[in-house]
């Protein structure tokens, strides 16, 4: 697709005069496109050009976005990197894809809080650098939470898609709502289901500059929110603000990223009014499924999208791909025959067609003969009252790493699961710490190494703090 066909579609919506985004201050349309236009020239002067390679690591901020967009005003394939990535995480990426521009956060190299109005950006011609793959636009990588993350590219036809499938999902936001966005603008649902349906849509974003909860509840308030957008995770913190204003305009709130637990739906649906909403999707591809009517609750996924094609295959669902979204000819195991496998265990009502989720493929583990879902261990250990999370692996033996209360150690843990697993799914091996390591995303990690590493060094931190 030509970039002027593509990049046009997302700005030329409204009048220059009609709010496009709001943070610590206001953005009209009109400034975001004088920006876009601002920063292409300057990308112009530094010969990126239809066809270059750029990476994009900056801190997340309404310039971030306006560069982004330029970048694809020029014609730009751009890899997205999470500027809260360690050098070690992303440096043998940048290798692998080697960019023929690098576009970075200029001050300070250390991870920032919050979201900012404006930031200061470099731009440098990287040595050795290679032109774009042929048709692709947008370079993702997935969570990488277990194991080297796969690099995803897709096209400007990919992300079009995805916005149209958005927008034929009944009660998607639209123009005239306000929507309050906590998920990261770098990573897939906070820039497509935001960002750009939003500038689709019409829709007015609103980012927070701070996720301090009883902060996000005052601006959702004072903005007239209508629509929030986050994961179980920021829910769950909303759901915790005390003494907080009355927010009328509030009619949705959607979570992507993994399944919502029940009891912060319930909590959530007991101090807002209001249910939380699923979507469902992949890096690979974006949305796949949602329900944003407020009838489906835990563990449901809701229907697959218009002009999203699935079939469930042994409780595993399979998602219909023109290409393999995979760059440099790996995973070639997770596409075969115009299919994606998405390694989600799901159930589809024969009736409705409406998806509910199982499981994790990948997280069955064979122990004596007999097949154990961890997920299983998982959600039995998230009903103790005084556990907030888990995860369960498998090596040698069953091992479970749990954030909860430190009054609460191995040997409850081990009776707990004694009463309501078979001896076989009993994990031999519990790691308790108050909060369980998270990837630049925001989910939790489900590597057994790198949980083992993360989780003892904290231990032996804080055994070390207490002498």
């Amino acid at each position: 697709m030509a970039k002027a066909q593509w990049v046009s579609h997302l700005l030329n919506r409204g009048t220059d005069d009609d709010p496009w985004a709001v943070s610590s201050a206001s953005v009209t349309r009109g400034q975001l496109r004088g920006a876009v236009a601002e920063f292409e020239e300057r990308f112009r002067d530094h010969g990126i050009a239809e066809g270059s390679s750029v990476l994009l690591r900056m801190t997340p901020s309404f310039t971030y976005i306006q560069v982004l967009l330029a970048l694809w005003s020029r014609g730009a394939q751009v890899v997205l990197v999470d500027f809260r990535l360690k050098p070690a995480e992303y440096e043998p990426l940048a290798q692998l894809i080697r960019p023929q521009y690098l576009v970075a956060a200029s001050g300070s190299g250390g991870p920032v809080a919050g979201f900012r109005q404006e930031s200061g950006f470099t731009v440098r011609r990287l040595p050795d650098g290679r032109p774009a793959v042929d048709g692709i636009r947008l370079v993702q990588f997935s969570s990488g939470s277990s194991g080297r993350p796969k690099v995803i590219g897709r096209p400007a036809e990919s992300v079009l898609a995805e916005i149209g499938r958005h927008a034929a999902l009944p009660g998607i936001p639209d123009a005239g709502d306000r929507v309050m966005l906590l998920n990261s603008v770098m990573h897939n649902m906070g820039l497509v289901s935001g960002v750009l349906h939003a500038l689709a849509s019409g829709a007015t974003l609103i980012i927070p500059p701070t996720l301090r909860p009883a902060e996000v509840v005052r601006l959702m308030a004072a903005t007239g929110t209508t629509a929030a957008y986050g994961t179980p995770v920021h829910f769950d913190l909303l759901s915790r603000v005390t003494d907080r204003p009355q927010l009328p305009a509030l009619r949705l709130a959607v979570s992507g990223g993994e399944q919502v637990p029940q009891e912060t739906y319930e909590n959530f649906r007991a101090r807002f009014g209001l249910p939380i909403s699923p979507v469902y999707g992949l890096t690979e591809i974006g949305l796949i499924a949602g329900d944003l009517s407020g009838t489906s609750a835990p563990a449901q996924l809701g229907f697959p999208v218009p002009g999203a094609e699935v079939k469930v295959v042994d409780e595993e669902l399979y998602v219909r791909m023109d290409h393999s979204p995979y760059l440099y000819g790996e995973h070639a195991d997770r596409y075969t025959d115009g299919w994606l496998r998405t390694f989600d265990r799901v159930r589809q009502d024969p009736a409705t067609g409406a998806l509910s989720m199982l499981g994790r493929a990948d997280s069955l583990a064979v122990i004596g003969g007999l097949k154990v879902d961890l997920t299983e261990v998982e959600n039995v250990l998230l009903t103790h009252d005084r556990v907030r999370e888990a995860v369960v692996t498998h090596g040698e033996v069953i091992e479970a790493f749990v954030g909860a209360d430190p009054a609460v150690g191995a040997d409850d843990l081990t009776a707990w699961c004694r009463e309501r697993l078979s001896p076989v799914k009993v994990p031999k091996r519990f790691h308790v710490t108050r909060l369980l390591p998270r990837n630049s995303m925001g989910k939790l990690i489900r590597d057994r190494a790198l949980m083992r590493g993360r989780v003892l060094s904290e231990a032996r931190s804080r055994a070390q703090g207490d002498r």
